[in-house]
């Protein structure tokens, strides 16, 4: 599989190789040159809470979240 530099410097990743490794926008990737010439690009995170997304979408029961009022309260009580 090739793929060409933009002139702006930039790589397409081809979509079978990002749908097979699940890259997403937004993914952070490390790039590594080789002695031979050789250039190693690796993501290095997945994206934030996205374990617990998936964890939460896996439960068995319906998961209901209750709407929260927009409104802020009168009085806030600092503890004072």
């Amino acid at each position: 599989m090739t793929t060409v530099i933009s002139q702006k410097g930039q790589v397409v990743i081809p979509g079978p190789v990002r749908d097979r490794l699940s890259l997403e926008p937004g993914d952070d990737l490390e790039i590594e040159v080789e002695d031979d010439d050789t250039i190693r690009l690796r993501r290095i995170s997945k994206k934030p809470n996205r374990g617990l997304i998936d964890h939460l979408l896996a439960c068995p029961y319906p998961l209901e979240i209750p709407e929260r009022s927009k409104e802020l309260p009168r009085e806030i009580n600092l503890g004072e």
